[in-house]
């Protein structure tokens, strides 16, 4: 797929894989909806954008939200008049033992990482599913295929956005629309900083590595895409 002026939402898109993710894009001719909490990193990354000649659009949003969720949709769909690319990204992390683990925390983690990729998700379908077209990729994560101590619902989480893309995948392809996961392993974020101290910095997976993902996925021919793309890093074990 050609991706100039193809008009691409990415969440969390003020730091780490959602940054890479949303100048990957640009640099594509993508134009593209920026979507986090804090408003000055998104200037920060529209700036980026801005000086290789980009276009971008700044809508922060908190993903715990439904009320910013909504917002954030409704004016792309009035500033481009459609929506072809959806990236959801955005994510937190708590970690912690299950017994002592709070509810609070738990509320926090599901309320983002998975109500926030449905309602996302359900919103870009109101979007694309009349214009018989579009793409939804969903950022996982490698806790899916290994679960770690201390990440229990973050894991669970994951999990979630697992079964939810695969059930949309299968309700939408007749529609046009294309719904794939990617799953990370140790990039180099303040995420894996807090959850995976241990590991040597230099063995992390540079962001970008993320966003070229994406921009592969996306630009296959028209009979070809990939519902599911797992990167690790490469001094971890093989499958």
């Amino acid at each position: 797929m050609d991706l100039n002026h193809k008009s691409a939402i990415v969440t969390g898109a003020s730091k780490g894989i959602g940054r890479a993710i949303s100048i990957a894009l640009a640099k594509e001719g993508a134009d593209i909806i920026l979507a986090a909490r804090t408003e000055e990193k998104l200037r920060e990354v529209k700036k980026d954008i801005s000086s290789f000649g980009g276009n971008s659009l700044i809508i922060p949003t908190d993903m715990s939200n439904e009320k910013d969720i909504l917002n954030l949709f409704d004016k792309t769909k009035k500033e481009f008049g459609k929506l072809d690319i959806l990236i959801n990204n955005a994510g937190i992390f708590i970690k912690g033992n299950l017994v002592d683990f709070r509810t609070e925390d738990y509320n926090k983690i599901m309320n983002v990482n998975l109500r926030g990729v449905f309602l996302s998700c359900r919103q870009a379908l109101k979007i694309m599913i009349p214009q018989k077209s579009g793409f939804i990729i969903n950022i996982s994560s490698n806790a899916v295929f290994k679960g770690y101590p201390e990440q229990s619902v973050y894991t669970a989480s994951k999990h979630g956005i697992v079964g939810l893309t695969k059930s949309i995948a299968n309700e939408v392809q007749k529609d046009g629309i294309s719904v794939a996961l990617i799953h990370p392993g140790g990039v180099d974020t303040e995420l894996i900083n807090y959850a995976r101290p241990d590991i040597d910095k230099s063995l992390l997976i540079p962001p970008e590595d993320i966003a070229k993902t994406v921009i592969y996925m996306l630009k296959l021919s028209d009979n070809s895409w990939v519902d599911e793309i797992f990167i690790r890093r490469r001094a971890a074990k093989p499958f």
